[in-house]
């Protein structure tokens, strides 16, 4: 299986200058731990609560910093035709919880640790709609 067919095709990203509080609503929605930083279209490092957190441990204001100051830096990402062993592989050793994917360095998807376990399963259960 190739990242290309368990990968997210619609993702948030961030830009660099998108503000520390606005980061920070964004990954409370729940629906994110960490977003993708983007310039035109190249995914250039990724933020996540941690990095919030470590900003706000250090004094920072959220209003006040922004997503090129706190972001991890030459994110670790894979290709859409990267096999899910080596995304697996890439995960635990690095502890991260989800990669962007990318095509020619454009973000193009992004898969997390959820999305791989989704597709190693068979689900047990069956919804039938009877009259």
């Amino acid at each position: 299986m190739l990242a290309k067919e368990i990968m997210n095709k619609i993702v948030t990203a961030a830009t660099m200058k998108t503000n520390g509080r606005d980061l920070a609503v964004k990954l409370l929605s729940g629906m994110y731990s960490g977003l993708p930083v983007v310039d035109d279209g190249k995914v250039v490092g990724v933020v996540t609560e941690f990095d919030l957190l470590k900003a706000v441990h250090g004094g920072k204001d959220l209003q006040h910093i922004f997503a090129d100051d706190i972001m991890t830096k030459e994110p670790i990402c894979v290709e859409e035709e990267t096999p899910v062993e080596e995304i697996i592989k890439l995960m635990t050793e690095h502890n991260i919880i989800r990669v962007p994917v990318v095509r020619k360095e454009k973000l193009i998807g992004v898969i997390s640790r959820c999305d791989i376990l989704n597709c190693l399963i068979q689900p047990e259960f069956i919804t039938f709609c009877g009259d």
